[in-house]
């Protein structure tokens, strides 16, 4: 009879008792929810926003909800020197950094998105923001996880970097449109977390990316809703506080220990049905 090998519990494989998890732009939104299901799982969190302020308040509302120790700290990911003061101080806090998720960007930045009325200082900002803050993150806090010889980084992608929009969805709304600086930036996160993977990997880090698709924070025009609903496979948005918990669980956790270089897109279908 064939040896089956011994089988580990599942939900075990979920659980990041100890674990130390940096959250950036963990203030609101899809940050927040990235935040909560990891300090649910066991983990502690160090949470970080550009206003300390903010961070500050995230972390209370994180620790009246959860048996977890929080950090909060300022950061703006375009200033370097802030993200080595961020990673440094992190690691001081438990001696430790475990997980990294790369959260911290913005969809449109200031002004026109339009591309033909778009100010190239604003193009320039968002890619600082949204693309090489993030690396800068990686390289400082994977400084620290390859002298542990362990780690997981997710970075935060977007449908975004994998397809075309189409922008008649948002004018016939009366809704600003994405720049197009904004899907340069996520597909980069996506090329990026593809070599930093190829790099890291050999050194225990994992690297994988999530690419959400259009979640609704309640603010957005009814009519561009149902437009984006009905070319979605779920005919829905992504749902905050719910959509994306699991997937950065799973990909925080040991669950996901075979996989590294991954973009995992949690879209509810959009970016491939057509």
């Amino acid at each position: 009879m064939e040896k089956r090998a011994k089988q580990s519990k599942v939900f075990d494989a979920f659980r990041l008792d100890g674990k130390v998890a940096i959250v950036t732009g963990a203030s609101q939104w899809l940050g927040w929810d990235a935040a909560c299901a990891l300090a649910e799982a066991g983990s502690d969190i160090v949470i970080t926003s550009r206003e300390l302020q903010r961070a500050e308040e995230a972390a209370a509302a994180l620790q009246s909800d959860y048996t977890c120790d929080v950090l909060p700290l300022s950061l703006d990911q375009r200033d370097y020197d802030q993200v080595k003061r961020m990673a440094r101080d992190a690691q001081a806090w438990k001696g430790h950094i475990d997980i990294l998720v790369n959260n911290a960007g913005g969809g449109s930045g200031r002004g026109a998105c339009n591309l033909f009325k778009r100010n190239p200082e604003d193009t320039v900002n968002l890619i600082h923001i949204n693309l090489i803050g993030a690396l800068f993150c990686c390289q400082e806090v994977a400084r620290v996880m390859a002298e542990q010889g362990s780690g997981k980084i997710i970075n935060i992608a977007s449908i975004a970097g994998l397809i075309g929009r189409d922008r008649r969805m948002y004018h016939r709304n009366q809704k600003e449109e994405q720049p197009i600086d904004y899907a340069a930036a996520k597909a980069g996160i996506i090329g990026m977390t593809r070599d930093l993977a190829g790099l890291l990997t050999p050194r225990g880090i994992y690297v994988n990316a999530i690419s959400p698709g259009g979640f609704d924070h309640g603010d957005l025009p009814e009519g561009f809703v149902k437009d984006y609903n009905s070319e979605t496979m779920l005919a829905r948005m992504g749902r905050m506080g719910v959509d994306l918990k699991g997937a950065i669980l799973f990909l925080a956790s040991p669950a996901s220990d075979y996989v590294t270089g991954h973009n995992l897109v949690v879209d509810g279908g959009f970016s491939v049905w057509k």
